[in-house]
């Protein structure tokens, strides 16, 4: 599926405790599309494990919410747990029908999108490796398409927010 194509699968909201059907509500997951100042997007290279989502890819940290937890509250607990990163501030990108991952059920993701300090370090609790990866190095990483999508509106919303042209935006 193509970047544009996937967008069109994209719910913008304004809260992120958008009333969700039941058949979603054992399957939340939020995703974090942490941003530098060059638009680099820190990626995590899953692990290969069998009957695991995008086993060995890159996609943003992230993770399945616990029951009654708040979408905010599981993505900055997803984000701390497996990068040990604290956000100072994460902006609701929206929601996102993802049934894009190959033999695995639909979820509704929440994505949220936040600026990197430059001072945290990261560290890598969870998977193979964790990096920010410039725009213009995605050839070189087995992203999924749709995720590229999100990226490129998640980029849009920093350059918004920030007022920084971001060197990601003339590489689409």
């Amino acid at each position: 599926m193509s970047p544009k194509a996937a967008l069109e699968k994209f719910i913008q909201c304004d809260e992120a405790k958008f009333p969700l059907s039941n058949s979603f509500e054992d399957s939340k997951v939020a995703a974090i599309f942490l941003l530098r100042d060059d638009g680099a997007l820190l990626l995590q290279h899953r692990d290969n494990k069998p009957g695991l989502p995008l086993a060995g890819k890159w996609a943003p940290p992230g993770g399945h919410c616990e029951a009654d937890e708040d979408m905010e509250v599981c993505a900055r607990r997803e984000l701390r747990e497996e990068t040990d990163y604290d956000c100072a501030e994460l902006n609701l990108l929206g929601l996102f029908l993802d049934d894009n991952v190959e033999n695995y059920p639909a979820y509704l993701l929440t994505v949220f999108w936040a600026r990197y300090d430059g001072v945290q370090k990261l560290q890598c609790f969870e998977g193979q490796a964790i990096e920010f990866v410039r725009r213009e190095e995605i050839s070189n990483y087995e992203i999924p398409q749709y995720l590229i999508g999100i990226w490129d509106r998640a980029i849009d919303a920093f350059n918004q927010r920030f007022q920084i042209g971001l060197l990601a935006e003339e590489k689409r």
